[in-house]
């Protein structure tokens, strides 16, 4: 596999299913310190005023990653440069559990969120090695394993730090990451770009190719009213389930772990994109997102009942947010392969701000209003996004 890639484009199975794991270990990385907040800021001086900040700040760091080096895709050979990142990566998560002040954790985790742009490397690689006629069900297979990432991040780090504590989980995940870089460099098929423009040009056209795309510009914005949904439920509902049905850690953390089944998702849609269902199941991703929030309010005097049908919402939730995904990134993979790494990079940059914006708005509204105008805003964002999608025009999508 260390030779160029022929003419004739193929991928293999088992090479489908390391880029899938690949970009689930490696964005775990951005979420494993969302249920650490408590021991993390013990431990390194952070107030309570700036805990927030530690989520905060991987994620700054990751946007930065998304608009600065995952356009480097287009211009530089992909192999090289995700073990490149991913060494970023690795002196965040060893200098993390190091760090002794607030500034050196914060430095720690920027460092984290750059390095993790990795695995937005890794999707339109798969992207690109896949036959046009499978690219859906590849780029969903991948997804699927960079979703299993996300959601499986959180219980996990909870588990570790309960055996072995909170700085565990970040040498555990350095020493994987390490791995990952050996195994990527022997056995992915390298990719070097033809660039037309050097790197000036690329990070200028970023903007132009968001103005001037409507499939970019559309498919961005339908998936950050979508993750914000996403990201507002799962601030919120976390101290829901404390305080409503009076659940332990350990129980929330089961909880989280039921959302996984969501990622079935992304598979399904990514064969169905490649049978011309991509604009319908999107307007039906709007309906089931909204649909979720509106779920809750189901049978709410039965306690017992009421918390399974939190569960069934977050998992339907789960499901039309990955399987959006996968409708947007087949969408906009077929801009072009020179462009490709920028176009994921805006797409990514735009979805993920959503996500960051949804956050502060679930955080802002459980203070003003319990989960009654949390919910009410998380209903909100997917009904928007659909009467967006109901001026598009019937072109492929």
């Amino acid at each position: 596999m260390k030779s160029e890639l022929s003419e004739e484009k193929k991928i293999s199975s088992w090479l489908v299913f390391l880029l899938a794991s690949a970009c689930g270990l490696i964005v775990a990385n951005l979420y494993y310190a969302q249920p650490l907040v408590g021991p993390i800021s013990a431990d390194t001086g952070i107030s309570a005023g700036l805990s927030g900040l530690i989520v905060t700040m991987t994620q700054l760091g990751y946007a930065m990653g998304l608009l600065f080096l995952v356009p480097l895709s287009d211009l530089l050979e992909n192999k090289r440069l995700v073990a490149s990142i991913l060494v970023v990566a690795i002196l965040g998560l060893v200098l993390a559990p190091m760090a002794t002040t607030s500034y050196l954790f914060f430095a720690a985790t920027i460092l984290i969120g750059l390095g993790s742009v990795a695995a937005q490397i890794l999707v339109p690689f798969a992207a690109h090695l896949a036959p046009e006629k499978q690219r859906g069900r590849i780029v969903g297979n991948v997804m699927s394993g960079l979703l299993l990432g996300i959601m499986l991040a959180r219980p996990v780090a909870s588990i570790i730090t309960g055996i072995w504590g909170w700085k565990s989980v970040f040498l555990i995940s350095a020493v994987i990451i390490a791995m990952l870089i050996i195994l990527l460099s022997f056995l992915l098929p390298k990719r070097k770009p033809q660039p037309q423009d050097n790197y000036q040009a690329i990070i200028k056209s970023l903007w132009h190719l968001f103005r001037t795309s409507s499939v970019l510009r559309r498919r961005a914005l339908y998936q950050a009213a979508l993750f914000g949904s996403y990201s507002l439920f799962w601030t919120v509902v976390p101290l829901w389930l404390s305080y409503h049905f009076h659940l332990t850690q350990n129980e929330i953390a089961l909880f989280a772990l039921a959302g996984v089944a969501g990622a079935i998702a992304s598979p399904i849609a990514g064969r169905l994109a490649d049978k011309g269902w991509a604009r319908k199941l999107t307007g039906l991703a709007f309906i089931i997102a909204a649909a979720s929030f509106a779920l809750t309010y189901v049978l709410q005097s039965n306690q017992r009942i009421s918390l399974i049908i939190f569960c069934a919402a977050a998992i339907l939730l789960d499901m039309a947010v990955s399987g959006n995904l996968v409708l947007g990134q087949q969408a906009i993979y077929g801009l072009g392969d020179e462009i490709r790494g920028r176009v994921n990079g805006v797409f990514m940059a735009v979805f993920f701000a959503g996500g960051a914006i949804g956050s502060a708005l679930g955080g802002w509204s459980y203070a003003q209003g319990s989960w009654k105008a949390a919910s009410v805003i998380g209903f909100i964002l997917p009904v928007i996004a659909f009467l967006y999608y109901l001026t598009e025009r019937k072109v492929k999508a």
